[in-house]
This record gives C-alpha cells, structure tokens and sequence, in this order.
C-alpha cells in the first residue's frame, strides 16, 4: 500500500509561509533549497514550501507524493489504467524519483527512497548499481 509522505505548497514568500508552519505546528527544518524552497516535517510527513512564480499555477496545493516499496509496479499500475507514464524528476529534487497524475492531472510524486532524508538522482543511481551488484 502506498503511504501518503509529502504535500508541497506553492506561495510567493516560502520563507514566511515555512516559519508559520514551524512556529504553529512545531515542524523542523529539514532543507532550505537554492530556490528558496523549504522542506519542513512533523516526523512523519515531509511539507514542501514552494516558491510560486506568476507564470504558475495560483498559490496552494501544488502536489503530494506518495512512499512506495516497487515503483515499477506503481508505474505499469498507472499505465494499464490509461494513465500517462510517470516521469523521471529532475535530478536536482531531493526527494522523489517519479513524477504521475491522476485522472484529473492532479500530479502526485512516488519515492521508494521515502521523503525522510535528502537523495538525489546521481546517489539513487549509484545506490540502484550497489544493490544489483550484491544481487548478481
């Protein structure tokens, strides 16, 4: 079963938005990113703060992602519902490897890695090669 880990909020000030949520709820900081994205948690789930452009979609919801054991098997799961096929993330995302939608583009993100701790493309890649030497 996938577990809901991640929501991400788009605003024009994350940093104001962040320090809200710090203060009022008591999550830490996790990451300040270059972009002045900031990633808070409870423990349990990790909130995105985003920093909105006006060329973006308005302020709000901007996706969730969801923790899962197999992407693959997600994946070939979306697809045979007729979904598109999910996307690689950027590799400077510190957090999910794959990028889906809903039946209403509502876009969600898939980590098997999990939204605890920060990994990025070239460390997921390099952790894949590990394993499937100790497989071989």
């Amino acid at each position: 079963m996938a577990k809901i880990r991640h929501l991400a909020i788009k605003t024009p000030d994350p940093q104001r938005l962040a320090d809200f949520y710090r203060d009022a709820l008591d999550m830490e900081v996790l990451l300040r990113g270059e972009s002045g994205a900031v990633y808070l948690t409870d423990g349990y789930l990790t909130l995105a703060i985003l920093r909105s452009r006006p060329e973006d979609a308005p302020p709000g919801l901007n996706h969730f992602g969801v923790a899962v054991e197999d992407s693959d098997a997600l994946c070939r799961k979306l697809v045979e519902m007729g979904l598109p096929q999910p996307t690689v993330r950027p590799s400077n995302r510190p957090y999910a490897e794959l990028r889906a939608m809903d039946p209403d583009g509502n876009l969600f993100d898939i980590s098997v890695h999990g939204f605890e701790e920060e990994q990025y493309l070239p460390e997921r890649e390099g952790q894949k090669k590990r394993e499937k030497a100790r497989v071989d």
